[in-house]
């Protein structure tokens, strides 16, 4: 089937003929005479495709590509499959909307179902949705889950990343709910903060594994503290870091939440991206948006649905639980052929070699005068700091083709590390660095 479908007018007519009608001007005898137009409209001639192309490939060469990248919060430079991009690019997945009559678009609802599924598996939670916008949304959808009637605190770690935390605070000034900010010690979320802070409004707790700042929390500590207070757990998380850390799940998260974008998505300016969202079995009637669940059919065939959620909920203005009423299909449908793609055991890799090289990372930096901020456990990003101002470091950086880390308050820089970066890529850095700061 070739991309665009053409027609002869000898065709068109036989479909005018098979509609009752002999001619488009009776096809459209209902619209007024003075509404229609006649004759050819007065707008300037079209280019040609070659002309299109050059002026696109001209526009898109002001962009400045970085070969070498050592950059993420919150954006990652990950391998692709070729697989990922062969498949979903088939016209029967190029969609961006699930049908409003679902259940006559079984494959889409299937390959929702799958991504739900492998959702679960990947944070050891119990039900996924069909996927959310982005990250940041997922995480104040998943907060606003939690909300009841007598419980309306929210708290949120000062080491999750700023433009989740902002969206969240977005989210909440609509409904009037202040966000209580937990203080960060050492780079990771004040348990001893957190303690004081619980009290019996609060709704729920969010903190992100590995933070903002790449380290890793003791999320298991701050799960006990805050369901001994009664409260529900929200984590946002790293995908790809969940094929080597503890899941969501085992360290009994109510809600686990993330961006889906090192899941088979190329890094761009602003998306499009994807939010994942998945809940334990207890939380799953509060799960906004979509979600495709599994059946049986009259005859006893498999069949999929749209189920426990009514779209016309989300149009209820601020009646409803969530104004989610869609989802990103084509973005899901990347992320699941990527997991199926890598498997278990290719996940695993990507994430061990991402921490390895982020950690030979760190100790290259370290020789070149870039010592660490911190010294607790990291994933595969960490900041350090910078004895030269920072805009002159990536400035010389960036002359040579890298992205390097992302300038933070003061003299500090959040570095990245993926299976991408290779040693000689950050021995070079390494180099460029220390004649940098040795000046």
């Amino acid at each position: 089937m070739g991309r665009y479908v053409t027609n002869t007018k000898e065709e068109q007519l036989e479909m005018l003929h098979a509609i009752g009608y002999d001619s488009f001007d009776e096809l459209y005898r209902d619209v007024p005479e003075q509404m229609q137009i006649h004759g050819d409209l007065k707008i300037p001639a079209g280019m040609s495709e070659l002309e299109v192309l050059q002026k696109l490939e001209g526009m898109a060469a002001k962009n400045t590509v970085f070969p070498h990248v050592f950059r993420g919060a919150g954006a990652y430079h990950h391998y692709i499959p070729a697989i990922v991009n062969s498949v979903t690019e088939k016209e029967d997945f190029v969609t961006a909307y699930t049908p409003y009559q679902a259940e006559i678009s079984q494959g889409n609802l299937q390959s929702i179902f799958e991504y739900q599924t492998m959702i679960c598996e990947l944070t050891g939670m119990d039900a996924s949705n069909a996927s959310v916008y982005d990250g940041a949304t997922a995480a104040a959808e998943g907060v606003l889950m939690c909300l009841d009637r007598k419980r309306t605190g929210i708290l949120v770690s000062a080491a999750v990343n700023p433009q989740v935390l902002e969206t969240i605070q977005t989210y909440c000034y609509g409904r009037n709910i202040e966000v209580q900010i937990i203080p960060e010690k050492d780079g990771a979320t004040d348990t001893r903060a957190l303690k004081e802070m619980l009290d019996a409004q609060t709704a729920c707790v969010y903190i992100q594994q590995p933070n903002y700042y790449g380290i890793l929390e003791e999320v298991e500590e701050i799960g006990s503290l805050v369901h001994e207070g009664n409260a529900k757990y929200v984590v946002g998380c790293n995908p790809i870091s969940l094929a080597v850390l503890k899941t969501p799940g085992e360290y009994h998260a109510d809600v686990a939440v993330g961006e889906g974008q090192p899941l088979g998505m190329p890094m761009g300016f602003g998306g499009p991206y994807l939010g994942f969202m998945a809940a334990k079995q207890d939380m799953l009637r509060k799960l906004p948006g979509r979600i495709v669940g599994q059946t049986v059919d009259t005859q006893g065939k498999r069949g999929f649905v749209l189920t426990l959620q009514a779209r016309e909920q989300h149009i209820r203005r601020e009646k409803a639980s969530s104004n989610i009423c869609s989802n990103e299909a084509l973005c899901a449908m990347k992320a699941s052929v990527y997991m199926a793609a890598m498997g278990p055991e290719g996940m695993r890799r990507a994430a061990v070699n991402s921490a390895s090289m982020a950690h030979y990372l760190a100790e290259k930096l370290q020789e070149a005068g870039c010592a660490a901020k911190y010294s607790r456990p990291f994933f595969h990003e960490f900041v350090t700091g910078c004895p030269v101002d920072t805009g002159v470091l990536l400035t010389r950086l960036e002359e040579e083709g890298i992205l390097g880390g992302l300038p933070l308050s003061g003299r500090e820089l959040l570095w990245c590390a993926t299976e991408l970066n290779t040693k000689g890529e950050i021995d070079r850095l390494a180099g460029i660095v220390k004649e940098v700061c040795s000046r």
